[in-house]
């Protein structure tokens, strides 16, 4: 920006901004428009308002009649219409002045909502890649109108002639760029052609392409013969859904387990989901495929559907959807926000019916689904009450059906990690209690939702005093024998907070089982903390928060060979390491991460006990 002469200005009169165009086009290109690719976007979306403007001034006119034709042989792009066109007046306040919208203007406010574009910066994206835009026009508005000549350079300058009828003898626009040589990968005929089809294929105008090989006169390749998929008619039910579902597999490159039709009337919008075939990472969204009035808007438009929804992928066509200024995504408002729990109300609508009426293609969808649909299932009651019953948990009869593990078991015990659940699965399911995995995301919500299902059952967190009381005592005399070997147990395992116990329990091939919390682990840290920094206000904080946290136990299983031969061991060191050695194999069956501590001691008693058996056979 440049200063205009203070001796021309005195102090305290209004000035005027000097614009730089090169700094503005250069801050578009970086800032506002994601690739240059837009510039034909932008010159396609201003020929579908001018015609669309021509339509209001003559409704009569055959909707075929009036298009839009592109052409580029290499050396220039050109996009015609037949659309309203512009005076020598509208030349100057339009084209002349950054910032200004025709589309803005009062003689067609009452008509905005009927255009794509309210930015009025679009044409400024050529200088992307051209450095002079030429637009030669006609206005439809008067019959005898001239033609008019704007000229448009990067650098900020521009001229604008009146030319006789005869330089276009009909209405419309003409705009012409002549490509610099950088923007070669955006303006070969193949590349333009290909731009204009994924930008245009949805459009209701004809669009036609044009690459100077066909001869003077030829018609052009249509970019759009057909329209969209939902518009058109079919015989038969079904071939409407093979033709919905090949037109998904070609927009989006896979095959959908099924496709869902979109049509909300009161916003012009209509469209398809795509289910996807395979399950996607959790939280994982994917970007949409929205066209506002049949012109590509964004491929990535995440903000159309709810967060929950990443099983499915749309591609929609919408009249009364706000464009951003960028054109590339969507405005956040009242409307959107509508239109995403209209959405979302459709997919609960197919699931349902797929509950009510597909049992096969319900299996298919929550086999690659059902964490998406769990996620659903937490907030939308009615979702509950439908697929609850059918959603897989991983429980101590393996992976099965909330529902048939209930029928078996009457209380169902849910852990609180998925640590607590392998510790325990192998002795719970020998025991015959029902446990429920509930450390996976959303598990252990819809799991104490069953009884809302299931008014029968019961839900409880898992305890560790409840399996433990499944476990048999042993009798008083092995008992006493080996209370030695127990108290050097407890004393070798002190150091981790660690009781240990005699019991029998299934299966008899697992010696010793662990059994430690999550939060019993972090209390006892913090406990140790709070002793380390003892006298300090740190160690005050700490000790006012400490809690009598639970010990771990390492319960020994006399039904197994090994531990039966461990308690009657009557060398100390040796029984201290073989303790120590139970204890690192339980708490790697767990399969939680080790502390530093367990690391050394599953080496150092590992090696102990391999030289113990090497002096022996010595």
């Amino acid at each position: 920006m440049t200063l205009p002469d203070t001796a021309a200005n005195p102090a305290g009169a209004d000035r005027t901004f000097q614009v730089d165009l090169r700094g503005l086009v250069d801050l578009l290109s970086h800032h506002l428009y994601s690739s240059p690719k837009v510039y034909l976007r932008e010159l396609m979306q201003n020929a579908v308002d001018a015609l669309t403007a021509r339509h209001g001034l003559e409704p009569s006119a055959p909707a075929g009649a009036l298009g839009i034709r592109l052409y580029a042989d290499g050396s220039v792009v050109r996009v015609e219409d037949d659309g309203v066109g512009l005076t020598d007046a509208d030349v100057h306040t339009f084209l002349a002045t950054i910032g200004r919208s025709s589309k803005r203007a009062e003689r067609i406010a009452e008509q905005r909502a009927d255009f794509i574009g309210q930015f009025g910066i679009g044409l400024l994206s050529c200088f992307l890649v051209a450095d002079e835009i030429h637009v030669l026009s006609r206005s439809a508005r008067t019959p005898d109108a001239p033609a008019v000549e704007w000229r448009g350079r990067g650098d900020g300058s521009y001229t604008v002639r009146t030319l006789p009828v005869s330089a276009r003898p009909r209405p419309g626009t003409t705009v012409t760029l002549t490509p610099r040589a950088d923007a070669g990968e955006w303006t070969r005929p193949a590349q333009v052609h290909a731009l204009a089809r994924h930008f245009g294929s949805l459009l209701r105008h004809p669009v036609t392409f044009d690459d100077g090989t066909a001869g003077p006169g030829a018609p052009g390749a249509s970019v759009n013969p057909e329209p969209a998929p939902w518009a058109r008619t079919y015989p038969t039910p079904g071939a409407r859904s093979r033709a919905l579902a090949a037109y998904g597999e070609e927009v989006f490159g896979f095959k959908p387990l099924d496709t869902i039709e979109l049509d909300l009337p009161a916003v012009g919008l209509k469209g398809i989901a795509c289910v996807l075939p395979e399950a996607v990472p959790a939280g994982r969204r994917h970007g949409h495929r929205v066209h506002v009035k049949g012109m590509l808007l964004s491929e990535q438009a995440e903000e159309i559907l709810p967060e929950w929804a990443f099983f499915v992928r749309c591609v929609v066509d919408a009249e009364s959807l706000r464009p951003t200024a960028s054109r590339e995504s969507l405005y956040e408002d009242d409307t959107l926000a509508a239109v995403r729990d209209a959405l979302a109300e459709r997919l609960r609508a197919w699931i349902a019916r797929a509950a009510a009426s597909d049992p096969d293609l319900l299996g298919r969808f929550l086999q690659a689904h059902h964490l998406a649909v769990k996620s659903l299932a937490v907030h939308d009651d009615e979702i509950l009450r439908m697929l609850l019953p059918w959603l897989p948990f991983e429980t101590t009869d393996g992976h099965t059906t909330l529902d048939e593990f209930a029928r078996t078991h009457r209380t169902v015990l849910v852990t609180s990690t998925v640590e607590e659940f392998r510790q325990v699965a192998a002795i719970a399911s020998a025991a015959g209690l029902g446990v429920v995995n509930g450390g996976y995301t959303y598990d252990r919500d819809l799991v104490h939702r069953l009884p809302e299902i299931r008014p029968e059952a019961t839900v409880a967190d898992l305890d560790p005093a409840t399996l433990t009381a499944h476990l048999d005592p042993v009798d008083r005399e092995t008992e006493l024998a080996a209370a030695a070997y127990l108290a050097l147990a407890r004393d070798a395992l002190a150091v981790f907070d660690c009781d240990v116990a005699l019991r029998t329990f299934q299966p008899a091939n697992a010696p010793a089982l662990l059994v430690d919390s999550r939060e019993a682990r972090h209390e006892r840290t913090r406990s140790q903390l709070a002793r380390e920094q003892e006298g300090g206000l740190w160690g005050d904080i700490l000790g006012a928060l400490r809690q009598e946290a639970p010990r771990a136990q390492l319960i020994l299983n006399q039904l197994n060979p090994l531990v039966r031969a461990a308690v009657a061991i009557d060398e100390p060191e040796l029984a201290r390491t073989s303790a120590e050695a139970l204890y690192g194999q339980a708490a790697m069956l767990s399969r939680r991460p080790l502390r530093p501590a367990e690391s050394s001691l599953i080496n150092r008693s590992f090696l102990d006990l391999l030289a113990h058996a090497l002096r022996k056979d010595s």
